[in-house]
């Protein structure tokens, strides 16, 4: 009975962590390029961008099983994982036990950033279509205001530490990161990674304003 429940556990953790690399990882990327686009203006990003997101053949369909899902998993099992835990804060002070507790608040606030996000883009879209039409205008209202700019700059900070930091403890699980040389380059990489996600995802956000 106990090898079951671990050999599922394992299974669950591995299912966890490939969905939170591919496709919600990838898409991540993907959004904070697509965002980078606004500094060529309005028109560029709701025409080139925006339309042409919007003209891709089963769209929806593509939207709920390559991204909705995948992400749904990779959030409520992150927040088993979180319930279960056996880390201590302090008990263990050392760096990448505060990375690893991190991860799990970041996941957290994450998901609630997230369900802002979507509600103020692709479900208030669906009762202003001038939204959709002119997505560059409406984040350029909310941009604007200081106390969003600063929760979509945090949500961005949280998003790409997320993503970095688990590529990192990602491939110590997976075996790919066996000796502590192998890890200290892998975590190097990854902050560095960090850093031209944040940046990228910055450039994006001040391209909205005027």
């Amino acid at each position: 009975m106990q090898t079951s429940i671990h050999n599922r556990h394992f299974l669950l953790r591995r299912l966890h962590s490939l969905f939170g690399l591919l496709p919600v990882g990838g898409f991540l990327i993907f959004h904070l390029w697509e965002n980078s686009q606004s500094r060529f203006g309005k028109t560029h990003y709701n025409e080139q961008v925006v339309g042409w997101l919007q003209s891709i053949n089963y769209l929806t369909l593509v939207e709920i099983f390559f991204i909705a899902l995948p992400l749904l998993f990779h959030a409520v099992y992150g927040l088993v994982i979180l319930y279960g835990s056996q880390g201590n804060w302090n008990r263990y002070p050392w760096l990448h036990n505060r990375f690893y507790w991190l991860q799990r608040l970041s996941g957290i606030g994450i998901l609630l950033f997230l369900l802002l996000h979507v509600g103020w883009t692709r479900i208030l879209g669906i009762w202003q279509p001038d939204i959709r039409i002119d997505l560059f205008s409406h984040m350029q209202e909310l941009l604007i205001n200081p106390y969003l700019f600063l929760l979509y700059l945090s949500g961005l900070l949280l998003a790409v530490f997320h993503l970095c930091n688990g590529l990192w403890t990602m491939a110590i699980s997976w075996g790919l990161t066996t000796s502590v040389e192998a890890q200290r380059i892998w975590f190097y990489f990854c902050m560095l990674l960090a850093l031209l996600l944040g940046a990228m995802g910055l450039h994006g956000m001040l391209g909205f304003l005027p």
